[in-house]
């Protein structure tokens, strides 16, 4: 009897992750012959045998992939049968058309970390193990098929131990690229901070002695350095910070195992699954009170980003110390992590008192992905390890390979080619030149792998971005300005593969805006090619500029002075009382004659000058740092509102909260608790915005609802709203950041779908 034949392509997360011996093990079950292969595009299967052995193959390979491996797209082609008697594994083929199907890195499997803790196993104690399941693959990864003749293991040959494990199918180092072992693996190294090697037999266990004595040591890790300190030395943290010239923003810490951080933060069962994922990114929780943490880990406020191993060697480094640890990136702040150890010698100097390092190049620098638990959902805050570079799928394939090159802050660039978005990883503050150099290394690694060139650039109006400038001058067919807003919502749009239209809600600090002054308070009318604006806030003088916004007390004197009309009760307000004279005098002057005082619409002022007020402080060390402190003491049962206003006399209706703010004064002089007064300010701002939203849709029809930007990592905020527009479809972000970090991707959507409209 002659077999049936199937040709079976897929695409998605399908190298590196143990697919190719999964689908030789199913296959073989199923009594089905032929072979599978690696190429650049993805994975190819010929099978032969019966066709009901055919159908129930396909069904296991759409359904039933195992973690981490993630099937996109499957297409299974009728082919002439073949008298195929066994199923084997092809090697990989080159060339063709490329998706990129290079997989995440991993953390650690439960099987490895058996191992390295099994004094009787081989690999016990070897930083570097891994299996088909887990360990490094993008950050290692220089070119596809991703095989380990593409990583930067290349130069690692295989002992005869681990060559019969990468060859046999059967087992779980089956082909599991970076597969080493301490006979023929990389090496830990402990160097002095000028690079000089360090004699010691065991270098982990004298870097994990250092930190116990209190010293800071510079990690290297998958996508590059860490620097560690014991998280429970106050003034070792205080050392770091002013080494790092990090003064308040808070630090991530890294704890050994689950029980460890559940010690040190109240965990509800979706932040454990998150803080357990394989992607293991730092998760933000809640911190307890009195625990062994140094409060200076994370000063003002009481979320603590947290995260577990996800390598061996942070595995066996934690348990040595015996502690949580301090795990920032190692860099002085706004530059990109070190990933290189001849680079720390130069970069980390001053701030390391050693370096443990190990021979496994990095070719791709990855920082660690963010993440927070909003509504009962994850959402990520930087989209970087664990997520780069698992594509975006399109809900329709772009007309032309086309590059969203992000905004200044948290950038990150996307290119879109066919109905696959890349996002590439964060890279940071784009304010510098050695963040450019990061930038441009990143997306030629993108580009070379995929061979694509972009045709089509799209950047944001800001004229003073970076990232605009070099738009400007990358050669491309096309460039295309976005409005910084429209892309957020654009990005919102993309990741729930919505075409429009839709109604975005779009709060974030700032944004340039079609008529050349900062937005940042949107409510949109949205299609993917075009918006309108249906409502915006009320702008706020902003005396001084950017001055303003890192002394966020003159937000907060412009703010009443325009809800009181110049009448401020300066004297009976703390904060504004706390203010030398001169500068208070300078600042009403600015106010009256506008020099110096460019107005915004940003959410993420209220936030800064309102919580400022309330909280009486006057300046802030980081981005977003009263926001969060005002986010978190904000009581959970006061759900009432103040007054507020909407002004339909202009071209946009506006958003008036200065019934608000003359509300929150009063309550001020009369004592309220500032936990009372943060719950009523963010019930203010959901009550304003369902009500404008409701009215678009009563006018405009049941549309989704996307909420995006930077404030919408706020959970209050967020889960608010979906409580308040309960009846409506309402979306929020998940693998797509809602701030900055996001807003690439939009970019290039909006980009494409303007170009395809002849505009």
């Amino acid at each position: 009897m002659t077999s049936a034949g199937l040709r079976i392509d897929i695409r998605g997360i399908v190298q590196g992750v143990g697919f190719r011996p999964w689908v030789y093990r199913v296959a073989t079950e199923l009594g089905v012959g032929g072979r599978v292969r690696n190429h650049p595009q993805g994975v190819t299967v010929e099978a032969f045998g019966r066709q009901a052995a055919l159908d129930a193959l396909v069904e296991r390979l759409r359904h039933d992939a195992p973690s981490p491996a993630r099937v996109r797209e499957l297409v299974a082609v009728p082919i002439t049968g073949e008298g195929a008697a066994e199923f084997v594994i092809e090697g990989s083929a080159a060339g063709g058309d490329r998706a990129l199907s290079i997989p995440p890195d991993l953390a650690t499997c439960e099987a490895c970390a058996s191992e390295i803790a099994d004094p009787d196993d081989r690999r016990y104690r070897y930083p570097f193990t891994n299996c088909t399941s887990c360990g490094p693959r993008f950050t290692i990864s220089t070119g596809v098929p991703y095989d380990r003749g593409a990583t930067t293991m290349a130069p690692f040959v295989m002992c005869p131990a681990c060559r019969r494990e990468y060859e046999d199918v059967a087992d779980r180092r089956f082909h599991a690229q970076p597969n080493a072992c301490p006979v023929c693996g990389p090496r830990l190294a402990l160097w002095t901070p000028e690079g000089t090697v360090l004699s010691v037999p065991d270098p982990l266990h004298a870097a994990a002695a250092r930190l116990r004595l209190g010293e800071i040591v510079a990690v290297k890790g998958l996508g590059g350095f860490h620097l560690a300190c014991d998280a429970t030395r106050p003034a070792v943290i205080s050392i770091l910070r002013a080494r790092k010239r990090r003064d308040e923003k808070p630090f991530a810490v890294m704890v050994r195992d689950l029980e460890a951080a559940h010690a040190l933060a109240f965990l509800s069962p979706d932040e454990v699954d998150l803080l357990t994922a394989p992607e293991r990114p730092i998760v933000l929780v809640r911190r307890r009170p009195d625990t062994a943490l140094a409060a200076e880990v994370a000063p003002d406020t009481d979320l603590l980003g947290l995260f577990l191993p996800y390598t061996p060697l942070h595995h066996l480094l934690l348990a040595e110390v015996g502690r949580p640890l301090v795990m920032t990136s190692a860099n002085l702040s706004e530059e990109p992590i070190c990933a290189d150890e001849v680079e720390a010698t130069t970069q980390l100097r001053g701030l390391a008192d050693a370096l443990l390092v190990h021979d496994r190049a990095i070719a791709t620098r990855c920082d660690d992905s963010v993440a927070r638990v909003i509504a009962g959902r994850p959402v990520l805050l930087r989209r970087s390890r664990g997520w780069v570079p698992r594509p975006i799928a399109l809900a329709r394939p772009v007309a032309q390979p086309v590059l969203g090159v992000g905004g200044m802050l948290k950038n990150t660039f996307c290119l879109a080619t066919g109905d696959c978005a890349y996002l590439g990883p964060h890279i940071g503050d784009l304010e510098n030149l050695a963040s450019l150099d990061f930038f441009e290394e990143a997306l030629a690694f993108v580009e070379s792998i995929l061979k694509v060139r972009p045709a089509v650039i799209a950047h944001d109006l800001h004229p003073g971005y970076l990232s605009t400038t070099w738009a400007e001058v990358r050669a491309a067919e096309r460039r295309v300005a976005i409005q910084h807003h429209h892309a957020h919502v654009v990005s919102a749009m993309a990741e729930h593969r919505l075409t429009g239209p839709v109604i975005g809600v779009a709060y974030d600090g700032t944004g340039w805006g079609t008529d050349r002054t900062a937005w940042g308070g949107e409510i949109l009318h949205a299609h993917l090619d075009r918006y309108e604006r249906l409502a915006t806030f009320r702008p706020i003088a902003l005396p001084g500029g950017d001055a303003a916004i890192r002394a966020p007390w003159r937000i907060a004197l412009a703010l009443v002075d325009d809800a009181f009309d110049g009448d401020v009760p300066i004297a009976r307000l703390p904060l504004l009382a706390a203010v030398p004279e001169r500068e208070l005098t300078n600042v009403q002057s600015m106010l009256r004659t506008g020099l110096n005082t460019p107005r915004a619409r940003g959410v993420g002022r209220y936030f800064d000058a309102i919580a400022a007020l309330a909280l009486g402080r006057g300046q802030s060390g980081h981005e977003g740092q009263l926001a969060l402190a005002w986010n978190t003491i904000a009581l959970p049962d006061e759900h009432r509102a103040y007054p507020w206003a909407l002004d339909h006399g202009g071209p946009v209706t506006e958003i008036d909260l200065r019934p608000m703010v003359r509300a929150i004064v009063v309550d001020l002089l009369a004592g309220v608790a500032a936990p009372v007064i943060a719950a009523r300010f963010h019930e203010t701002i959901v009550a304003v915005t369902a009500a404008v939203v409701n009215d678009a849709l009563r006018e405009l029809g049941p549309l989704p609802v996307v909420l995006t930007g930077g404030c919408f990592q706020n959970p209050r905020l967020a889960e608010g709203l979906l409580v308040a527009l309960g009846g409506a479809d309402v979306r929020l972000h998940g693998e797509v950041p809602p701030g900055d970090g996001g807003l690439a991707l939009g970019q290039a959507i909006v980009a494409d779908a303007i170009v395809r409209r002849g505009g």
